[in-house]
């Protein structure tokens, strides 16, 4: 076996980094945490720097550095107190460090993912805003440094896991299916979903997740965002790309090939067994996740998605479609809209209708650099804002 991989978990208090640090302290052997960051949350970074004892902390509010430096020495660490953005970016670019696992939620974490593929790392990533707002640049950037990027989302890493290892890995491939499990609301109308909560709408069937995450999953944009990535990361146009409703969670994604083939990754919904195959690979390792019992399912099922109850998928394709800044339009709104949805400010129904008027509202530009994206970023979090403060003035 190869020398201990050196990784930072950026969100590592998060639901993405809590299972990648399960995966990571059953193999002591394999794995050491160089680094850990959160948002905000000092107690629960300082929890987890006791029991792994990075070289560094990175808290994300600058406000915080202090009570972090603190909490730090109370408890005789070692581990460097550090905060705000440049830390993050520091972070994921340092030499101790060679993988780093990206799963900051939403536009947060775009900067630190970008430059540890600038600084050829292998990235696990999570974090797919950051390739929804700049994915040309993110894979351009990784193909200028040799970093190797390997998908943690289920989808994308069964996506991973059916392509062949080596090659022209989409040679023979006819399209990517995406599985969706159709979240909270499936097969209920429009009309079901006009008093809709936000405890009804984080109540994910299958999946244990962030309130943010499980909004989009009920409104099926995480679905749409995973369809903006999976162009990005595997290289196939839209039409391509393909979204099938599969309620148990069991099949993570499809490929589908040109003989009439098609390959699939099945596993419990557990999102350490993804981590466990990004972390591990090209070997495999134990995850804590159990084996799959499959005549104990007894049946798997399949169905359309509900494209006129859930138009947030469209939206999605739609920005594909447009291409340029418009995934960073649809991003920004759509993280708008999911917040003032969970403080009572916009109704679930709202959510898609936001996204709609700030992708009309705003013009759409070419992404050729990452001050481009920022700006449309901004606009459309302004517009999307404006257009919510005229909602609730009326």
């Amino acid at each position: 076996m190869s020398a201990k991989r050196r990784i930072a978990v950026l969100g590592a208090t998060g639901s993405i980094g809590s299972s990648a640090l399960d995966v990571i302290a059953r193999h002591p052997e394999r794995f050491q945490v160089t680094t850990l960051s959160a948002h905000r949350g000092v107690d629960a970074l300082l929890a987890l720097c006791q029991k792994f004892q990075p070289q560094r902390a990175v808290i994300a509010d600058c406000a915080l550095l202090d009570t972090l430096a603190a909490g730090l020495r109370t408890a005789g660490l070692t581990t460097e107190p550090l905060a705000g953005p440049d830390a993050l970016i520091a972070a994921a670019t340092a030499s101790d460090t060679d993988t780093v696992i990206a799963a900051i939620v939403g536009a947060a974490g775009m900067a630190s993912t970008l430059a540890a593929a600038q600084a050829g790392k292998r990235l696990l990533l999570a974090n797919k805003e950051s390739v929804v707002l700049a994915g040309a640049l993110l894979m351009d950037a990784a193909a200028r440094s040799g970093a190797q990027i390997i998908p943690i989302d289920s989808e994308h890493n069964a996506i991973f896991q059916c392509l062949p290892v080596a090659g022209d890995r989409l040679k023979g491939v006819r399209r990517l299916v995406l599985t969706a499990s159709g979240g909270p609301f499936r097969g209920k109308q429009r009309v079901d979903l006009e008093t809709i909560t936000p405890e009804q709408a984080c109540a994910h069937p299958n999946w244990v997740m962030g309130r943010k995450i499980s909004v989009d999953s009920a409104t099926l944009m995480n679905k749409g965002l995973e369809v903006i990535e999976a162009h990005w990361l595997f290289g196939l146009p839209p039409e391509r790309i393909e979204v099938l409703v599969h309620p148990q969670s069991i099949v993570h994604s499809l490929v589908d090939y040109a003989d009439g083939s098609m390959l699939a990754q099945l596993g419990l919904p557990d999102m350490r067994t993804a981590l466990a195959q990004a972390l591990a690979w090209p070997e495999r390792v134990e995850s804590g996740v159990g084996a799959l019992d499959l005549a104990r399912l007894g049946h798997l099922d399949f169905e359309p998605p509900d494209r006129l109850t859930f138009p947030c998928l469209d939206l999605a394709y739609h920005a594909l479609q447009l291409g340029g800044t418009a995934g960073a339009i649809v991003n920004a709104a759509n993280e708008v809209a999911v917040s003032a949805f969970l403080q009572g400010q916009l109704c679930f129904l709202g959510i898609a209708e936001l996204i709609a008027r700030t992708l009309d509202k705003v013009p759409v530009t070419a992404a050729n650099n990452i001050d481009a994206l920022l700006a449309a970023d901004h606009a459309s979090r302004a517009a999307a804002t404006h257009h919510l403060n005229i909602l609730e003035s009326n």
